[in-house]
């Protein structure tokens, strides 16, 4: 199983990457690497003023390739699996109310 390796400096990057409608969450990751829907990865993110990166599996849900017309950055929406609730629940409490902020972020 292939391995990405996340590093959040700072909390806006961390909202912008956020993928929020998913039902468990996720995470869209810049990448130049090719992923096709429904990959399975593993992910080793570490969050704004973590000690520890934390460690699960994800599912490749969205794609932004390069040249896309938004301007967004390439790489691939994760979604979160079901080992992954406790990032979940670390990342829903450190953006808190931001959740509901309108600024762009890199996918919906």
């Amino acid at each position: 199983m292939q391995e990405l390796l996340v590093d959040f400096e700072d909390l806006d990057e961390l909202y912008r990457c956020y993928m929020a409608f998913l039902r468990q969450g996720g995470l869209f990751v810049k990448t130049n690497m090719k992923f096709e829907i429904g990959t399975e990865l593993k992910l080793r993110v570490t969050l704004p003023d973590a000690l520890e990166e934390d460690v699960f599996v994800g599912k490749v849900v969205w794609i932004s390739p390069q040249g896309a017309q938004n301007s967004n950055p390439p790489g691939a929406g994760i979604a979160f699996s079901d080992n992954a609730q406790n990032t979940n629940e670390k990342v829903i409490k450190l953006l808190g109310t931001s959740l509901n902020s309108d600024k762009p972020t890199y996918t919906m």
